[in-house]
């Protein structure tokens, strides 16, 4: 691969990373928060998909680990570390 697509790759991976943050400390702090049973469920179910977008990233991170002999840059590692991943 040449080296412009491999950063690419690892720019989409950062930004995706921090938009499941920003929305993970969103919905962690609505969940439960209404009077409304419908809205809690709603909600719910939104969490539960950002759960799964963020298993999703993980399993595209380890392939891409897998891929370079599993090094990873620090780069790449600064960004997992700043979301807890």
């Amino acid at each position: 691969m040449s080296e412009d697509y491999e950063h690419g790759r690892r720019d989409g991976l950062r930004l995706a990373l921090a938009i499941l943050a920003a929305e993970e400390g969103k919905w962690d702090a609505l969940l439960g928060a209404s009077r409304s049973s419908r809205t809690n469920l709603i909600r719910g179910v939104r969490h539960k998909a950002l759960q799964v977008a963020q298993k999703r990233v993980q399993t595209a991170l380890n392939r891409f680990v897998a891929k370079t002999d599993g090094k990873i840059s620090t780069e790449l590692a600064s960004a997992l570390d700043d979301i807890g991943l």
